[in-house]
C-alpha cells in the first residue's frame, strides 16, 4: 500500500470509528450501505476491496469455504463467476445456500451476507467473460477446476491447447463456466469502535422491506 493509500485509509478508518454506524431509519436500504462502505474500501486503497470469503455446504452439511471476487451488486443481489465444475458450484447445485464475509481489516469494517444462490443468466455470463483478459478467458477453458491435475506441467499444456484452438478468433464464454447471485436475506454491518464497544447493525429481509436490529457486539 502507497503512503496515500495509507493515508487514506487511516481518514477512512477514523471517521468510522469516531462515528460509527448510525441506526438505520424504517426504509433504509442495506445495499446503499454496503455501496458506500464499498466505494470506502476501494478509496483507501485497499489490495482487492472485492475480494470476499464464500462460504457453502453440500447436501450433508459439510461446509467449505474459499475466497473469490464480487464481480457487481445491485438490489437483486452479489454476483461472483466461477466453473460451474468446481466444488463450490457442486455445493450450491446441492444445497443453494451461501455466506458472504467481507473483512477490510484497516478500516476495521467487516460486511456478513447471508442467502439464497441462483445462477445469473447466460447473457449476463457472456457480457462479463468479454471483459476478462484474453489469458484469463483462455484459462476459464484450460482449467477443470477442483479436479486433480497431475502436475503443474499438464495444466501449461491445456492453456497452450486452448490458446492453439483460440488462435485467430474470440474466446467465447464456455459452456460450463458462469455467475451465482447470492440473493440476500440477511446482511449485518460491523464497525469497530474503542474499548471493543463496536457497532453491529443486522438487516433482514421481510415481506415488506428490510427489519433493521442492532446487536451486542
Amino acid at each position: 500500500m502507497s503512503l496515500r493509500s495509507l493515508l487514506r485509509s487511516v481518514r477512512t478508518l477514523g471517521r468510522g470509528v469516531a462515528v460509527g454506524i448510525p441506526d438505520p431509519s424504517e426504509h433504509s436500504n442495506p445495499v446503499d450501505l454496503f455501496r458506500v462502505w464499498l466505494e470506502a474500501a476501494e478509496e483507501s486503497g485497499i489490495l482487492e476491496p472485492t475480494a470476499m470469503t464464500l462460504a457453502t455446504s453440500d447436501a450433508t452439511g459439510r461446509p467449505s469455504a474459499r475466497t473469490v471476487l464480487l464481480k457487481s451488486v445491485d438490489d437483486r443481489g452479489f454476483v461472483f463467476y466461477t466453473n460451474y465444475g468446481s466444488r463450490k458450484a457442486a455445493d450450491l447445485d446441492q444445497n443453494p445456500r451461501a455466506a458472504l464475509v467481507f473483512h477490510w481489516k484497516s478500516l476495521l469494517r467487516q460486511v456478513i451476507v447471508e442467502g439464497y444462490v441462483d445462477r445469473a443468466t447466460r447473457t449476463e455470463s457472456e457480457e462479463y467473460f468479454a471483459t476478462r483478459p484474453r489469458g484469463s478467458r483462455l484459462a476459464a477453458w484450460a482449467s477443470r477446476q477442483s479436479e486433480k491435475v497431475e502436475s503443474r506441467e499438464s495444466l501449461v499444456e491445456r492453456f497452450e491447447q486452448a490458446k492453439d484452438e483460440h488462435a485467430g478468433r474470440d474466446v467465447d464464454l464456455p459452456p460450463f463456466w458462469g455467475g451465482y447471485r447470492v440473493v440476500p436475506n440477511r446482511i449485518e454491518f460491523w464497525q469497530g469502535r474503542p474499548n471493543r464497544l463496536h457497532d453491529r447493525i443486522l438487516f433482514e429481509r421481510t415481506d415488506n422491506g428490510w427489519k433493521t436490529s442492532r446487536l451486542y457486539p
